[in-house]
């Protein structure tokens, strides 16, 4: 079972869930290149300058530890890098987890609605140049919710902050301008989609849209809010996991 974390964090993001599956399966985390301990000095603009750089490591990965039939579950921007790895190696994929995905953040209007406008990412990236840590303070609280826990919100801020300034904005605008509309048809593994309340990263429609385009998929609407429920609501996300693993 092979964890992916999102971006602006690294693989301790999944230390509430994680470990709850080791009974069951061997466990594997990892940091992107870029993030949490992975070697900076490895980055490579050109090669991250699409999410394919990142699926090619984690393909890098599962070929590493050899790893066939694997359960991926992957947070956020994590669910189409799993997607486009599945899609290159579905032998190594038996499952596909995802935790607040999203293939297309910019709205599409009047066909998609990802959540977001152009302006609306133009201005974060603007922001990230001029004022990483401003930045960081200001998105944490937002995309965690959960006002009342608001050490959830300094967590992700600390996360976000300890990121190399560089990487971050270019992984963000890779993530934010990305569009993983048109390859949801190639994935045949199949996929169950955790779709959070009052998410401002992921917003249900985006949820639905997927949900309707993955061939064979499954979508659970969590009652945990924000766009980190492995952190915020950890039962529901390991409970609503095992749960689809062990119907299917």
């Amino acid at each position: 079972m092979v964890f992916g974390h999102g971006f602006g964090c690294d693989q301790e993001m999944w230390r509430l869930v994680a470990p709850r599956f080791a009974g069951r399966f061997r466990v594997v985390l990892f940091d992107y290149v870029g993030s949490g301990r992975s070697a900076l000095d490895q980055y490579d603009p050109a090669k991250y300058a699409h999410l394919n750089g990142y699926a090619s490591d984690l393909l890098d990965v599962m070929d590493a530890l050899q790893l066939k039939d694997a359960v991926f579950v992957g947070h956020s921007v994590s669910s189409m890098i799993g997607a486009l790895a599945s899609i290159r190696r579905p032998d190594y994929f038996s499952r596909i987890i995802m935790v607040g995905p999203s293939p297309r953040y910019l709205n599409d209007l009047p066909d998609y609605y990802g959540g977001f406008d152009r302006e609306d990412i133009d201005e974060l990236l603007e922001m990230m140049q001029l004022n990483f840590s401003g930045w960081a303070s200001y998105m944490a609280p937002a995309a965690m919710k959960n006002t009342e826990r608001a050490e959830l919100a300094k967590e992700l801020e600390r996360q976000f902050a300890s990121r190399d300034p560089r990487i971050a904005r270019q992984f963000a605008e890779v993530t934010f301008y990305c569009d993983c509309r048109d390859i949801l048809s190639e994935v045949t593994v199949p996929t169950l989609i955790l779709q959070c309340s009052e998410d401002s990263i992921a917003p249900i429609e985006v949820g639905d849209f997927l949900h309707r385009n993955l061939h064979d998929s499954t979508l659970n609407r969590m009652t945990a809010k924000g766009h980190y429920p492995q952190l915020s609501q950890p039962d529901e996300t390991f409970s609503l996991i095992a749960e689809y693993l062990t119907v299917l």
